[in-house]
Parts: C-alpha cells; sequence; structure tokens
C-alpha cells in the first residue's frame, strides 16, 4: 500500500498527450499487489493456500504474539528478483524494511512491514500494444510487503468478523508513474503486467481470489496544466471493472471542476452494480503512516551472483521471445507480440510454425480463426480441440494446393467438432483442389465461350470482368478449381 508520487511535472514535460474528454487530459498511474506463488507467508511458515477456514492458516507470528520474530521467506525474494529482471529494472543490492502505521481490525500488528525508501526493485519499464501501437509505462518501484487480514461482513446476522489467514501473505507491490492517458491504455497495461508475472510464475494471476490486485490512480487536468488531484480506486478485479470504474471517475471529476467544485484527494471504491465510484477514506499521504525502519529486520542484501542465479533458472521471457520470433519467423513486432501473450500461446505456435514451415500463415491462423473459435467458446489455447500439430498439417496442405482457403475452413470446422485426420476430411468431402491443368483448360475454355460479354468487358479494359469470369469457372468446378490456376489460365487466354 504505497503512494504514487504526485510530483512528476518534470517527467511528464514532453510525454505523450492522450484523447481529450471534453477538453481534459486523463492521467493514470497503477499500484498492483501481485501475490507471490509462494507456499508459505513472507515471515513465517504459515500456509498461504486460498479457501481454508477462517483463521486456520494464522500462526503466531502472522498473529504478532509478544516474543514472536518475522523471518524473511527466500522465495519471496528470488521472485521479487524475477521481476524486476522481467522488466529490466535495477535490483538493489541493500535494501530495508519499514514499519507502515495505522489501525485497521484486521491488521494484527497495528503496522504493516513494507518497504518504503530503498525498495528491491528500482525502474524498468511494461512495454505494449494499445490496438497496433505500441506503448511503454514506466515503474516507479516494486517492493515486497506482507498482505493483511479480512474483515467479513455477515449483514444477515448482523455481525462482522475478523480472518487472518491472509495476514502476512507475500505481495510485491508494483507502482507506475503516471504515464497512462486512457482507461483503455491503462486495462492493455494491466493485462500485460498479468502476463508477465504469470509468465515466469511469480503469481497465478487470480483476480477473483485475490492475487492480482489493481488500484488505479485517476485525475485530470487541462493540457499544459499541473497534474491534479487524484483519487485512488481500490481493488479493481477485473478489467472489464476496471475499465468502467475509470470511464466513471473521469466523467465524475470533470463535472466536479465544472460545477466549480475542488477535488479531494481521496479512496474510492467501484460498485459493479450501479457502475459508480463512492469515497470511502480520506487518502492518506506518505506522512501519514509514520514509516521507520523494522528493528527485527536486518537490511535485504542481494548479491551480484544471487541475481544471476536467478536470471539462469528463468525461462525466456516474453519481451526476448517476441523478439526472436522476429528474427526468426520474419513476424511483425505487433504479430511476434500477440503471439507471446502466454507461454502456451507462445508454445503452440512454435508448434505449428514447425509442422507447416509456414510461420506467417500459422500466426494467421492462430491470431486470425483460432482465436474467434476460443474467444466465442471462452476457451483457453490448453483447451483448443484443434493440436498445434493438427493445424500445422492443414496449413501444408494449402500450401501445396491440396485445398483451397474456403476449403480449409471446412476443414477446420470438422477437427473443430472432434475430427483428428486433415486428409481423411478432405477425402471424405471431396475437397481436393482441381488440380489437372488440361480437365480445368477444358473448364476454363467453357466458361469463355458462354460469357462474350464479360470477355469483352476485360478486355476493354474492365479487371472486375475477369471475377466474374472466376466465379462461373469455380462453380463449374464445384469450387475445386484452384483460384490461383484460373487466374493464370485465363489472363493467358485472354491476352
Amino acid at each position: 500500500m504505497s503512494e504514487t508520487v504526485n510530483t512528476f511535472e518534470a517527467q511528464q514535460q514532453g510525454r505523450p498527450t492522450g484523447p481529450l474528454v471534453h477538453g481534459y487530459e486523463v492521467i493514470i498511474g497503477f499500484e498492483t499487489h501481485a501475490q507471490l506463488s509462494t507456499q508459505s507467508k513472507i515471515f513465517s511458515r504459515a500456509s498461504t493456500a486460498f479457501g481454508a477456514e477462517p483463521n486456520t492458516q494464522a500462526c503466531a507470528v502472522d498473529l504478532a504474539l509478544p516474543g514472536t520474530l518475522p523471518v524473511m521467506n527466500k522465495g519471496a525474494v528470488e521472485r521479487a528478483i524475477q521481476f524486476g529482471l522481467a522488466i529490466g529494472a535495477h535490483i538493489a543490492p541493500r535494501s530495508i524494511f519499514a514499519r507502515k502505521n495505522y489501525f485497521y481490525p484486521d491488521l494484527p500488528k497495528g503496522y504493516q512491514i513494507s518497504q518504503f525508501e530503498i525498495p528491491v526493485v528500482q525502474g524498468g519499464a511494461v512495454e505494449f500494444f494499445l490496438g497496433e501501437e505500441k506503448k511503454s509505462v514506466r515503474l516507479v518501484r516494486a517492493h515486497l510487503e506482507e498482505d493483511a487480514g479480512k474483515s467479513l461482513h455477515e449483514d444477515f446476522i448482523g455481525q462482522s468478523g475478523i480472518d487472518l489467514n491472509r495476514a502476512g501473505t507475500p505481495l510485491l507491490e508494483i507502482v507506475t508513474e503516471p504515464d497512462m492517458r486512457s482507461s483503455a491504455e491503462a486495462v492493455a497495461y494491466a493485462k500485460e503486467l498479468h502476463k508477465i508475472v504469470t509468465w515466469i510464475g511469480i503469481c497465478d494471476g487470480n483476480m477473483q481470489e485475490g492475487s492480482f490486485r489493481c488500484d488505479a490512480n485517476v485525475s485530470v487536468r487541462k493540457p499544459g496544466s499541473p497534474l491534479g488531484t487524484r483519487r485512488e480506486i481500490k481493488n479493481l478485479n477485473s478489467f472489464k471493472f476496471m475499465q468502467q470504474a475509470i470511464d466513471y471517475e473521469v466523467r465524475w471529476q470533470i463535472e466536479q471542476i465544472e460545477d466549480g467544485h475542488t477535488i479531494q484527494q481521496a479512496t474510492v471504491l467501484f460498485n459493479p452494480d450501479t457502475g459508480e465510484t463512492r469515497a470511502m477514506r480520506t487518502k492518506e499521504d506518505a506522512a501519514d503512516y509514520r514509516y521507520f525502519p523494522d528493528p527485527d529486520l536486518p537490511p535485504l542484501c542481494i548479491s551480484e551472483q544471487w541475481v544471476q542465479d536467478v536470471r539462469g533458472q528463468m525461462a525466456e521471457l516474453p519481451r526476448s521471445m517476441a523478439a526472436r520470433f522476429q528474427t526468426d519467423y520474419w513476424l511483425s513486432d505487433y504479430d511476434a507480440t500477440q503471439l507471446t501473450q502466454s507461454l502456451a500461446l507462445a508454445t503452440y505456435f512454435e508448434a505449428a510454425a514447425k509442422a507447416c514451415g509456414q510461420a506467417k500463415l500459422a500466426s494467421n491462423w492462430i491470431t486470425g480463426e483460432l482465436a474467434r473459435r476460443l474467444n466465442g467458446q471462452d476457451l483457453s489455447i490448453e483447451q483448443s480441440p484443434v493440436s498445434s500439430q493438427t493445424l500445422g498439417q492443414l496449413i501444408v496442405r494449402i500450401t501445396d494446393s491440396t485445398i483451397s482457403n474456403n476449403a480449409a475452413k471446412q476443414v477446420f470446422d470438422a477437427l473443430w467438432e472432434g475430427a483428428d485426420d486433415v486428409d481423411a476430411i478432405i477425402e471424405s468431402k471431396g475437397l481436393k483442389q482441381m488440380n489437372d491443368t488440361g480437365a480445368l483448360e477444358t473448364i476454363v475454355q467453357q466458361v469463355i465461350d458462354k460469357n462474350e460479354k464479360n470477355v469483352a468487358e476485360f478486355k476493354a479494359g474492365n479487371d472486375k470482368a475477369l471475377n466474374a469470369l472466376v466465379g462461373q469457372i469455380m462453380k463449374a468446378s464445384q469450387g475445386k478449381a484452384n483460384p490461383q490456376q484460373v487466374n493464370d489460365l485465363l489472363r493467358r487466354k485472354l491476352g
């Protein structure tokens, strides 16, 4: 729960201006809490498993009982290092933990152990595409901290309780500069960050279970003016709600300013039922938390050798893989980025490309027809009924002119419904293209003889007339003629 720095006027000079909303520029920064994928908590051996009965996974350290001392979880540190390497950040050789003091019923210590002045990860950037435009959001920091517990409100019995199972769960809080200029850009950033943390395996990314929680700091200003007062929208747990919440908050702030009111810094919540944000509390500043170094924890020292050891154990990163796809498969930056949205998708593409030897065609099928089918049925690439090898086999039959593109879609339909042999489908449906030049020439000549008007129009310079002739030939061949051969034969015969 750090504060996104709001004194960025110097850094903001020269930053691109986004689309204006009623004459106002939207400024958005993000704070994201990624729950780290350790089996035990950050300062104790208690389990982090989700869904246990309340207060069954909170030990003496988590409860802050007298005499207990925190001990740093090495796995949490290594996951922070992994993230820093993934975004090109500086890994601090020495960082310190602080106590952040505030009083909530679900905070058993009366303070939260976090990092303030010297975080473990400093700087870095997250790059992504918004449509076909490449964007980059700079990060201020990513720091380690412990989670608080959870207040449970049982309205039907009029009581509240405290569940401390989450208390002490390891978090990596990732803080951006206020670089985003629209809700669409903010969502694209959040999706890319989600991809990174799940790709490298430091977080499961489950937004419904609270493993990936986003807070959006939103303000508006007239172009060229100082940054406006921000309001923080807390705990956005879906990308859909994220966009709705930011759009509502932007409209609300502009209306307030236009009506002569002053925006007050505050923490707000989004209600998906009403589509509105509402103030929860006045937003605190860093001074209100009275940070001071935690006397129970020594400085966290990370050697260069430790960093290199972690680097050596990491899988190929999305940005590196996208660059390799551009080099090895001659894909565009955009295509390579789309194919590295997840490790499973990238693996599927590589297998299909190697199976058919046609990387661009494989890319087109995966990001086109396959993606459309998967999205339509809300399936992941791992759940695709069409395997990468089978898709590769289908593409081979297109490139060797066994079937046309239209016939390929019929084959794909059958594969999607459960068939698994491309050649058997082609045979059973009679989809093989007519590649007998002699037979095709006969059909072409017959169509020419019967369509003197189209022939005359084509010879007079009307290229569209050729399309009509091609259509007649495809109809006469029951769709089995090779369109390219048809086109070549027609042009040769008609001069």
